[in-house]
């Protein structure tokens, strides 16, 4: 170990994090800290705080979920979108310095959308993830679209689909979708019933995926699925015992839907029946088979590499 340099002065520990002196919210903490202890907050402004988001901020389609964004990378994303109203920002008091949390307060500043600097206990009551990281936001719906809309796509870009068949766990969810976006997945087409929603876990997991990804829903993947290759679209099914590898597909300007099943029994029967193909990722160790958020992302990187070659 080095010797300490001659009069070198021991770091300070850095403060607990204040908003900006000039914020609405550290207008708000000033008026609570010089207001008598005898004064009486208003019923309306305690049972507003810790209620969820009204019916009218669900959304015609609250099913989808969406409505409230936990952790700093997914509210960040959530204003950078700004594709849907925030009804409201919460930050835990206490926290170290953090330029995320100075990043949030001051977008949520410029766009109008009031930030409440609450308790680390009262954050913690209406947080339905261990994971909040000190902050959350209560926004309108994630709004699906119609599947004809993905079809469609971008002029000039061949639609590139992931069809999420039954996925349950939500971290297994908002990984695939965290990778998906990243990769360049034009839409996400998820069952009506029977998978796991846009919660906050799932938005947690995807890291703020879910506000760039357009989300269609169908009353049963085989029959979206019959939809789909009838409108052109290649739909491939990722199943580890096919014979035919994903490597091996020509995929670089074909428009192609992913399709990935349950993370126990993978694509049921009438799905797998419904796909133009089923593929594997092939293995050379001794582990039964790929996690399928990471079977999900070897093959989104797949399309996106080939697609990548074939413009240059």
């Amino acid at each position: 170990m080095s010797p300490a340099r001659p009069g070198r002065q021991p770091a300070k520990k850095k403060s607990a994090y204040q908003p900006p002196p000039n914020s609405r919210a550290a207008a708000a903490a000033r008026g609570t800290a010089a207001s008598s202890g005898r004064a009486k907050p208003t019923r309306s402004r305690s049972s507003q705080r810790d209620a969820p988001p009204s019916r009218a901020w669900a959304g015609k389609d609250d099913g989808l979920g969406g409505d409230q964004i936990e952790g700093r990378r997914a509210v960040l994303e959530l204003l950078r979108a700004g594709s849907r109203p925030i009804q409201r920002v919460l930050v835990a008091s206490g926290q170290d310095p953090a330029q995320a949390l100075d990043d949030i307060e001051a977008m949520a500043q410029a766009q109008r959308i009031p930030l409440e600097l609450v308790s680390k206990g009262r954050l913690e009551s209406i947080a339905r993830t261990d994971t909040h990281q000190g902050v959350l936001a209560l926004a309108r719906a994630v709004q699906p679209v119609e599947l004809d809309e993905l079809i469609e796509g971008h002029p000039g870009v061949a639609p590139f689909l992931l069809v999420a068949a039954g996925i349950t766990d939500p971290r297994n969810l908002g990984a695939l979708l965290r990778s998906a976006e990243c990769a360049g997945v034009t839409g996400v087409v998820l069952p009506r019933h029977r998978t796991a929603r846009l919660s906050p876990s799932v938005a947690k997991t995807a890291a703020g995926a879910i506000e760039h990804l357009p989300f269609a829903t169908v009353p049963g993947i085989p029959a979206g699925l019959e939809r789909l290759s009838k409108a052109g679209v290649l739909t491939i099914g990722l199943a580890g015992e096919a014979k035919r590898s994903i490597f091996d597909l020509d995929l670089s300007s074909v428009p192609v839907a992913l399709v990935l099943g349950e993370e126990e029994k993978g694509l049921a029967p009438l799905v797998r029946k419904r796909c133009d193909e089923l593929v594997a990722i092939p293995q050379f160790g001794d582990v039964e088979s790929l996690n399928v958020s990471v079977a999900g992302a070897v093959a989104f990187y797949e399309v996106a590499r080939q697609r990548l070659a074939a413009s240059r």
